[in-house]
């Protein structure tokens, strides 16, 4: 048992030799570790309140708050590791390089931060506007640093991610989007006739934006027909639903002033309306 008992002694005088030369340190760089980041926390909020008061993005604002904290959080752990006798130079070099190496691993997500931040900055939409970008349509229900979501008509949620906006040709219409429609009459029909009976079957209807007017009117001409124009502008939230609807009161309408449409081998013919 004496071989024990001398072992036992040994852990006990190296911990106390270790308590009396490193405690004092140890308890130091622990309680500078605990206030660091209290403090480092405490300033990231105070920076997401102070954003906030000044009317800055969410987003950017915690954002904001989120780097001031881990810079802070950064600089405690390199004091308390000094404090311990470390050196820290090895330390930072090796994070420099494990820095650049993995830039190339994220170099995707990194570019959506980019673009999101310049998003936040220049506010290009904002939530509730309806935008067109990448051949898709939707009112913008979230913007974050990575990406941008989308709602349609449906209520289908749309991610794209942000590097895919910037630099792209964006069209920002608001809560609303416009409708273009043609409708081909015979060339012996009365246009007019046929635009005042469009007019006054669309303009009746719900759905349509109140503050801009219908449009009717000659938009071209074809081999022995007339191209009616249609232009409109309804809420995207019913895009298609209210454009079926118009669709079906135009057609009732022409039918009942007795305006034929284009006819050719016998198929009514009306022209594809364009992408809008």
């Amino acid at each position: 048992m004496e071989p024990q008992l001398q072992m036992v002694t040994n852990i006990i005088d190296v911990a106390s030799e270790f308590a009396i030369a490193y405690g004092l340190q140890l308890i130091g760089a622990l309680v500078i570790l605990l206030i660091g980041l209290k403090f480092a926390s405490f300033l990231g909020r105070r920076v997401v309140a102070l954003c906030e008061r000044r009317n800055i993005d969410i987003t950017l604002s915690r954002f904001a708050g989120n780097v001031v904290k881990i810079v802070l959080v950064m600089i405690v752990v390199i004091i308390t590791l000094s404090n311990f006798g470390i050196d820290i130079a090895p330390l930072v070099a090796l994070g420099g390089a494990a820095a650049f190496g993995i830039s190339f691993a994220v170099q995707g997500p990194l570019s959506n931060y980019g673009a999101g931040l310049v998003i936040i900055l220049t506010r290009p939409f904002t939530v509730g506007d309806t935008v067109l970008v990448q051949g898709v349509t939707g009112l913008v229900d979230e913007v974050t640093l990575a990406h941008t979501i989308l709602i349609g008509e449906d209520s289908e949620k749309i991610t794209i991610p942000n590097r895919k906006i910037v630099g792209e040709i964006l069209v920002n219409s608001d809560g609303h989007r416009i409708v273009e429609s043609q409708i081909v009459i015979a060339a012996d029909s009365d246009p007019e006739e046929a635009i005042t009976a469009i007019e006054a079957a669309v303009s009746g209807l719900s759905g349509l934006a109140a503050d801009e007017p219908v449009q009717v009117g000659i938009h071209d001409f074809s081999f022995g027909g007339i191209i009616l124009g249609l232009r409109y502008w309804v809420p995207t939230s019913r895009y298609y639903r209210t454009r079926y609807e118009v669709n079906s009161a135009a057609h009732r309408a022409l039918k009942g002033a007795g305006i034929e449409l284009l006819k050719a081998g016998g198929t009514t013919i009306l022209a594809t309306p364009p992408s809008s």
